[in-house]
């Protein structure tokens, strides 16, 4: 699932601290060539390498963070956080899988194990039903990393049906209503770009085609989140701010821009932010769309725009691991292997993401967002976040 471009808090000592580092690392680790373009594609690096200092500390503070899950998150059940349903279990051993845990890890079996226990006769894989498409996508996604032996192959088939049954199609919504092709986190009600996206990353995951008509429904909602006035998205939001970036939701009642200066312009557009972009520009990749594709230049020149790796653009702190985790799983799928900034500027976008996550390691090991919002304060959550956008770093 990749293709590549290939086109030519606190202002304070710690803040000064991180930036520094984060230039000896980048600077130490690799150099990188100026190009004027969105990026540069990724070139394949021999295993008899040594380790550069990157990788070198992204080894350990993935060790690090792996140590606190199994020795700190993980309950006697072999569930993290599981009193918000099984997301954050799937969450932290697909983290765990993907930076080079096996099956028979005793983190890893327990927590599969577990996971296993959230399996219901509907095929769908999750808690009280609340979160139920979310909970879902992120264990076919875990089940999917665990699957080498085909162990799975029958709970990831009915899995597959349940979540396509639930997302919004021609016997729920006519294809000109805005919230076709979209799903949110219990199925029924307001779909959202984030389970939307969960969806087709969980359809890919058991090697669904990108032409498969459940993910180009989803393209369809997906094009319809995206700031952009073009043929694709018909909604009143297109024009408003029309800059390429996407919005988490699409209202279908009249909107008041005064009741949230975060989430509206003055004129009634839906505000674009970091977590989303990325989570849309990935999607489009799933989605089978191509570097030349409108809806992707726009994407790329949106990101090209607010590259950041200090904060989730729009949204400051809040969402800021989540964010890691999209940023990261977004550049990877593109194969770029750095990214220019609005000045032209490239960056080793992996070199910075690991210079900031080292130095944003809580002491025991694990990641923590003092920001609650969404439930980044939880470690398990946030430590699942960055190991997964670490995983994107190799």
């Amino acid at each position: 699932m990749h293709w590549d471009f290939n086109t030519s808090g606190l202002i304070s000592a710690r803040r000064k601290l991180r930036h520094g580092r984060r230039i000896f690392v980048t600077t130490c680790a690799l150099a990188v060539i100026s190009l004027p373009a969105f990026g540069q594609d990724a070139g394949s690096t021999s295993e008899t390498e040594p380790a550069g200092k990157t990788e070198q500390l992204r080894r350990q503070i993935v060790d690090k963070g792996l140590a606190f899950l199994a020795k700190e998150g993980q309950s006697e059940q072999g569930t993290f956080s599981d009193k918000v349903g099984p997301g954050v279990t799937a969450l932290a051993i697909t983290s765990a899988l993907r930076n080079g845990q096996a099956t028979d890890d005793p983190m890893v079996a327990e927590g599969l194990k577990a996971l296993e226990g959230y399996v219901k006769p509907d095929g769908g894989i999750y808690g009280n039903g609340r979160l139920k498409n979310y909970e879902t996508c992120v264990a076919m996604v875990c089940f999917a990393e665990a699957n080498k032996t085909g162990k799975y192959n029958q709970t990831l088939k009915r899995a597959k049906e349940f979540v396509t049954g639930i997302q919004y199609g021609e016997g729920t919504k006519d294809p000109s209503d805005p919230w076709y092709g979209g799903v949110g986190y219990g199925g029924a009600g307001r779909p959202d770009l984030s389970n939307t996206a969960y969806m087709i990353e969980a359809l890919r995951a058991v090697e669904t085609p990108a032409s498969d008509p459940a993910i180009q429904r989803a393209l369809v909602f997906i094009s319809r989140c995206q700031n952009l006035d073009s043929e694709f998205n018909d909604t009143q939001f297109a024009d408003k701010v029309d800059d390429g970036g996407f919005y988490y939701e699409i209202p279908t009642t009249k909107i008041d821009p005064s009741t949230s200066e975060e989430r509206f312009t003055p004129n009634g557009g839906l505000r674009s932010y970091g977590s989303m972009g990325y989570t849309g520009l990935k999607s489009m990749i799933f989605a089978g769309l191509t570097k030349e594709d409108p809806r992707v230049k726009a994407a790329q020149k949106w990101i090209q725009d607010h590259y950041s790796v200090e904060k989730n653009p729009g949204m400051g702190s809040a969402g800021l691991y989540y964010y890691y985790h999209t940023f990261a799983a977004a550049l990877d799928a593109a194969g770029l292997k750095t990214v220019a900034d609005s000045e032209g500027t490239q960056h080793d976008w992996k070199a910075d993401l690991v210079a900031e996550l080292a130095e944003r390691q809580n002491e025991d090991g694990s990641w923590s967002n003092d920001n609650q919002r969404w439930f980044e304060n939880d470690k398990n959550l946030a430590t699942s976040f960055a190991l997964m956008a670490l995983g994107h770093c190799q």
